[in-house]
C-alpha cells in the first residue's frame, strides 16, 4: 500500500469515528504535557530509583504506560515541529536545531481542534517562530497564528535556556518577570541572569492552571511545554552549574554535585505541579472529561554540569540526546483518562510524535488532516485488535555521530557517520548501517547486520520506496 493510499484509508476510518464522537457529544479536554530533555529512565514508573515522581507515577497507575513511544527527533526544534504537524522529519526537512518558523498555513493539531470549537492554549517553549522583540510579534510563526488562542512562555528556543529571564510572552505582549536581570558574562550570550527572583517554570505553571479554570465549561486543548529539566547551557559554561532551580528541596542534604541536586529538584518540582493539575481537575469535576498525555521532547541531556549516568537517565537504553540509538529518541508516554483508559495498563505499540495529531483529532471527533501519523486511540481504548501499525518509524539527523534511525517491528537500524579525519578526503566509503534486535537487546549492544542482511535490505528498500534519504 502506498503512503498516499494509506493516508486516504486512515482518513476514512477517522472520519467514521469522528461522526460517532460528535453524535455522542463526547469531546474530551486534552492536556498534553511535554517536558524538556527528560530521559526514559528519569521517572519512577519507568524504573527510576532515586528521583521521586509520585504524581507522574500516579498518571501511570491510573492510566496507560507506553514502553515503545518515540519523540520526533533527538533534539528540541525538529521534534516539536513533528509534533505540531504530524509529519516526520523526512517530510518536514528539519533534521537539526537550525532556525525554523512556521508559516501560519500548516495544519497543526491546535488549528484542527480550534476549528471544532475547542479553546486552544499553551504555555512553555514554542521555538518555531522568530519572535524575540515587540516588532516581531506579527511573525507568521507566532503560536496565535498557528491555531493557539492563548500562549504564555518563551518564543525563542535559545532564550528558553534561562530559567530566570527578564520577561516572557503572553500572546503578543511581553510580561516582565520581577527581579530578573541578565548578567554581563562573556560566556553567557545574554542567557544567564545575575539577579534571580522569579522562576519562569512557576509562572508558566500558574498560567496553565488559570487556563483550565477559565475554560472549564467547554472543551479545551492545553499544551504544557515545560523547560524542565533542560540545562541552562550558557549557565553551565559560566559557573559549571546550569541546572537552575530556586532550591534543592528534598535533595538539599544529599552528598551529590550541585548540578545533580538541581536536576533531581527540577524533576520533583515538576512532579509536584502535575499533582496541582490533577487536584484542580478533581476540584472542577473535570477528571473524567479530560485525557492527559505526558512525555518528553527527546532523550536525556548531558549539559550544564549534569551527567546522564548519575541517575541512569536512559535506563536500559543506549545513547542520549542527539543519538539515533533509543536512548536519544525513545521517551516516556503516559496517557490517563479515568473511565476510558484502563488503569494500570501498558502498551508496547510502537508509536511516535507524528501519531499525536491524528490521535488528538480522533479523540476530539475532528477530521484529521493528512499526515504521516497513525492514531493510537484504539490502543488507548484497549481495542488493540483494531490498531493500525506503521511499516516503520523514521528519523534523520545532522547532529551527533549517528545520522539515520529506523524502527521496523522488533528491528532497529542505525546509520553511523564516517569518522572525521584531518587527513586528505578519503574515497566515499560504504554506509555504516548497524542492526539491533530490540526484543533480545533493548540496549542495542550487539550489531547483527551481518547475520540479517536481508532485513537490512528490506528496511532500506522501504525507505527508497518512500523517497527518504539513506
Amino acid at each position: 500500500m502506498t503512503r498516499k493510499t494509506a493516508c486516504l484509508v486512515l482518513a476514512c476510518l477517522v472520519a467514521c469515528s469522528c461522526v460517532a464522537a460528535n453524535a455522542a457529544g463526547n469531546q474530551p479536554n486534552i492536556i498534553y504535557i511535554m517536558c524538556d530533555d527528560l530521559g526514559y529512565g528519569d521517572l519512577g514508573c519507568y524504573g527510576q530509583k532515586v528521583i521521586q515522581t509520585p504524581n507522574i507515577d500516579r498518571l501511570a497507575t491510573e492510566g496507560m504506560r507506553f514502553t515503545d513511544h518515540y519523540s520526533g527527533h533527538t533534539v528540541c526544534r525538529p521534534s516539536r515541529l513533528v509534533l505540531w504537524t504530524g509529519q516526520h522529519v523526512g517530510h518536514t526537512g528539519l533534521i537539526g536545531n537550525r532556525s525554523r518558523s512556521l508559516t501560519g498555513t500548516e495544519k497543526t493539531v491546535a488549528r484542527s481542534l480550534k476549528s471544532a470549537g475547542y479553546a486552544t492554549g499553551g504555555v512553555g517553549k514554542w521555538a518555531l517562530g522568530h519572535v524575540e522583540t515587540p516588532n516581531q510579534i506579527n511573525n507568521d510563526g507566532h503560536p496565535n497564528n498557528n491555531g493557539f488562542d492563548y500562549w504564555f512562555g518563551y518564543m525563542s528556543q535559545s532564550n528558553a535556556h534561562n530559567f530566570y529571564p527578564p520577561f516572557l510572552w503572553e500572546n503578543k505582549t511581553q510580561v516582565v518577570l520581577p527581579g530578573n536581570v541578565i548578567g554581563d558574562f562573556p560566556k553567557g550570550r545574554g542567557r544567564v541572569s545575575s539577579e534571580r527572583e522569579t522562576y519562569s517554570h512557576d509562572v508558566m505553571t500558574d498560567r496553565s492552571l488559570r487556563f483550565v479554570r477559565e475554560h472549564k465549561d467547554n472543551p479545551f486543548l492545553l499544551h504544557i511545554h515545560w523547560t524542565i529539566p533542560h540545562a541552562n547551557n550558557e549557565g553551565g559554561r559560566v559557573s559549571g552549574d546550569g541546572m537552575e532551580v530556586p532550591d534543592y528541596g528534598q535533595y538539599a542534604d544529599r552528598d551529590w554535585p550541585n548540578p545533580e541536586k538541581g536536576f533531581a529538584a527540577m524533576i520533583s518540582r515538576m512532579d509536584g505541579d502535575v499533582g496541582k493539575l490533577l487536584a484542580l481537575l478533581q476540584e472542577l469535576s473535570l477528571d473524567e472529561k479530560t485525557v492527559i498525555f505526558f512525555t518528553s521532547d527527546n532523550g536525556p541531556h548531558q549539559e550544564g554540569g549534569h551527567q546522564h549516568e548519575f541517575f541512569d537517565s536512559n535506563g536500559p537504553l543506549t545513547g542520549y540526546k542527539r543519538s539515533m540509538h533509543d536512548g536519544g529518541i525513545r521517551v516516556p508516554l503516559i496517557a490517563r483518562w479515568p473511565g476510558k483508559i484502563a488503569a494500570g495498563s501498558e502498551s508496547n505499540h510502537p508509536s511516535a510524535f507524528w501519531d499525536y495529531l491524528p490521535t488528538a483529532c480522533e479523540l476530539a471527533g475532528v477530521d484529521a488532516p493528512p499526515s504521516d501519523g497513525i492514531s493510537y486511540a484504539s490502543t488507548l481504548m484497549g481495542k488493540t485488535n483494531q490498531q493500525s501499525k506503521h511499516d516503520y518509524l523514521y528519523w534523520a539527523s545532522s547532529e551527533g555521530t549517528t545520522s539515520v534511525g529506523v524502527r521496523h517491528g522488533k528491528w532497529k537500524l542505525v546509520q553511523y557517520r564516517p569518522a572525521k579525519k584531518k587527513a586528505k578526503p578519503q574515497p566515499t566509503t560504504k554506509p555504516d548501517w548497524r542492526l539491533y534486535d530490540l526484543e533480545t537487546d533493548i540496549g542495542e549492544t550487539q550489531d547483527v547486520a551481518n547475520q540479517n542482511t536481508q532485513v537490512v535490505q528490506n528496511i532500506l528498500g522501504m525507505l527508497k520506496r518512500d523517497g527518504l534519504n539513506q
